[in-house]
């Protein structure tokens, strides 16, 4: 905290304004300046109380730890050859946080799933031998827990919850927009830094960006959610989610 850049310009504004204030209003009598000194003052306090709601970490040092973790994910999975779609569930279905499955073989039938999935990198969601996973915990999962949502969101809630994120703690967009319809999210961001790619990471794990709004969303709604469609388009993406079970 006490390197905290808004407080110290809060505080220099504050200590500041305070000293001036005496001198322009009784000394040098001027108004202007006296509603200036007060206004620096305010400004100030605006500042040392934004101090408190920023993250410890910044968005920059956010975007590389985000970066290297997929980096990390998108070698274990081109080492084992697996290219099918992640399966986001709500830390309801798992022990902790939110987590992706990605089936090692085929698609995962959500249906099957009638256990909390443990900690594990391995794992099986179904009694079928072929029923096993790679669990990785799903970027942004982290962030939800911070977050106050009731159990039956809104799509405006929800558009909050990334929109916090997002643009909030990562400034890894500028807006983000939810709209909800029978099984399906569609999320628009507008001005993302973050842009779709045909690599090995996203076709599995979607973008970064998506790949958050599908654990946020999912979490939110407390049910699995599947990235069904990404696309980029004149700075913004829409992001098509499917909610299964």
């Amino acid at each position: 905290m006490k390197n905290n850049p808004y407080r110290l310009l809060g505080l220099g504004l504050v200590i500041a304004g305070a000293l001036f204030v005496p001198v322009a209003y009784f000394i040098i009598s001027s108004i202007p300046l006296t509603a200036v000194d007060l206004s620096s003052i305010i400004i100030g306090f605006t500042s040392i109380a934004l101090s408190s709601a920023r993250s410890q970490v910044s968005p920059e040092a956010s975007q590389m730890i985000l970066e290297t973790g997929m980096e990390n994910i998108a070698a274990l999975l081109e080492e084992l050859g697996v290219s099918n779609k992640a399966v986001y569930l709500p830390s309801s279905m798992r022990t902790g946080s939110a987590q992706a499955l990605i089936p090692l073989s085929g698609d995962i039938d959500v249906s099957r799933i009638k256990a909390k999935i443990p900690r594990r990198l391995i794992v099986r969601y179904g009694d079928d031998p072929n029923d096993m996973a790679i669990a990785v915990t799903a970027p942004g999962s982290t962030s939800f827990s911070k977050l106050e949502m009731k159990s039956v969101p809104t799509p405006p809630e929800i558009e909050q919850a990334i929109s916090y994120v997002l643009t909030g703690l990562l400034d890894l967009a500028s807006s983000v927009e939810v709209r909800m319809s029978e099984g399906q999210l569609s999320i628009e961001i507008i001005g993302p830094r973050l842009h779709y790619e045909n690599v090995w990471y996203y076709r599995c794990m979607g973008s970064p960006i998506a790949s958050i709004a599908a654990s946020i969303a999912s979490d939110a709604i407390a049910k699995p959610i599947r990235i069904k469609e990404e696309s980029f388009n004149k700075g913004k993406s829409t992001i098509l989610l499917e909610v299964l079970g």
